[in-house]
């Protein structure tokens, strides 16, 4: 076997590992948004702003935003660890 043709294959097999991660990322997302309506606290923490007026609505999750940040900054801290 020619070192370029091991090349080629380590590649295939990256991208592989990748896609198969990824797409394990993407339904783990798809799981969470599924249940987040399950979850009755999500969106409406103090701290979410919202501005209601006759026809118009502003929402600002903020305190939800500050929540899930650290929530991922500590699961990728603790992945990230080797």
């Amino acid at each position: 076997m020619k070192s370029e043709d091991k090349t080629v294959t380590d590649g295939i097999q990256y991208m592989g590992t990748f896609l198969i991660i990824f797409g394990v990322i993407i339904i783990a997302i798809g799981g969470l948004l599924l249940l987040s309506g399950k979850i009755p606290w999500l969106g409406r923490l103090p701290g979410d702003i919202i501005v209601q007026k006759k026809n118009f609505t502003f929402y600002f999750p903020l305190a939800t935003s500050i929540l899930l940040s650290l929530i991922l900054t500590l699961l990728f801290w603790i992945l990230g660890k080797k």
